[in-house]
């Protein structure tokens, strides 16, 4: 199965490219109110439901311009919202953490991923089968701002270390190479990185997971206070075109495959588009939203993953999530779309 190369093939960011142009048609000619998403990452094959809007449209059906800035990391989708370059951040709950404790007046407004999908992989020949194994090591993570770091600290601080007791190697996104290459003894990943580095050869490895220790959800949306309070309407319109987009993903997943190809930067193998897009689905679901619809909180979790935190050190400051996790602007379970079954019209 041959690998997709998300950072290594210039026609295909060019392709990309003209994808997100397709997101954001001009708004006034079409009488659609733009919204601005800022990423954690580049237009990759795991958000193909945000990149396929210029094909499925539901965003513009709910009435508006869909545009997306990419990030490296939730930090770095967080400092787009506040700087004013994005509207709302795709962005992790540590990073979403760490933005409180320093002082940012932001909220929470729909959970992407309840299920937490970070990890840390090692090959088994460098022994390292727990999280004391790491002390020494060297690790990669997809950038400083990114989740893959945030979750690695949460880890080394489970175990009493230190983000000192380890050498840290930004390695870039979905990145094994330097791994397979023993550039680095361990990298902090996701799902669907470790899907893309087995096929591209990493062989056997040990995986530590993050949600055996602590199952925060991977993904929310956060905006700031301020639009939260001013911009209820249209955010509230955003979040049911996003949930309609998550429903057509987890209802036909082929389609989302097909479409990668060409949207997403690193989706040229179909195969592998079906798989990240198999476990994205997985993760867009839980319990929580099996009783009350996509999006929604389990916000004890949320609040454990504050508490967490600060008992580690990771930050200085008692967060209460129930001031700034907000659920009145996520749609309904029985307002949801119904998009048709794989292979019906």
């Amino acid at each position: 199965m041959k690998l997709p190369r998300c950072l290594h093939a210039l026609p295909f960011l060019a392709l990309a490219a003209l994808a997100l142009a397709g997101l954001s048609p001009p708004a006034a000619a079409q009488g659609l109110d733009k919204v601005t998403v800022g990423g954690w990452s580049q237009p990759i094959s795991e958000i193909t439901n945000l990149l396929a809007e210029p094909d499925h449209g539901l965003f513009k059906a709910r009435g508006i311009a869909l545009d997306y800035v990419p990030g490296n990391g939730g930090g770095s989708a967080i400092q787009a919202v506040l700087a004013g370059q994005a509207d709302i951040a795709f962005t992790d709950p540590a990073s979403f953490y760490l933005a409180l404790d320093k002082g940012a007046d932001l909220v929470a407004v729909y959970d992407i991923y309840p299920q937490n999908v970070f990890n840390v992989v090692s090959p088994k020949s460098r022994g390292i089968r727990t999280i004391a194994d790491l002390k020494g090591k060297r690790v990669g993570v997809y950038s400083l701002a990114s989740g893959t770091r945030q979750h690695l600290l949460l880890l080394l601080a489970t175990a009493g270390l230190k983000e000192s007791d380890v050498t840290v190697e930004v390695t870039g996104l979905l990145n094994f190479a330097p791994l397979i290459q023993g550039q680095v003894d361990a990298t902090a990943a996701t799902d669907t990185g470790l899907l893309v580095g087995r096929a591209k050869g990493l062989g056997e490895v040990d995986v530590i997971e993050v949600r055996d220790h602590l199952n925060l959800p991977s993904d929310i949306f956060v905006v700031t206070r301020k639009d939260y309070e001013a911009r209820k309407p249209l955010l509230k319109r955003f979040l049911a075109a996003y949930r309609d987009s998550a429903a057509w993903m987890i209802a036909r997943p082929d389609e989302a495959a097909r479409l990668a190809v060409t949207r997403a930067i690193n989706g040229r193998d179909e195969a592998i588009n079906r798989e990240v897009i198999r476990l994205r689905n997985l993760s867009s679901v839980s319990p929580t939203t099996e009783r009350e619809g996509l999006g929604h909180f389990d916000l004890p979790v949320l609040q454990q993953g504050a508490d967490t935190f600060r008992r580690l050190g990771l930050v200085a400051r008692a967060l209460d999530m129930g001031q700034v996790v907000k659920t009145d602007l996520i749609p309904g379970k029985e307002s949801a779309a119904s998009p048709a079954k794989e292979g019906t019209p």
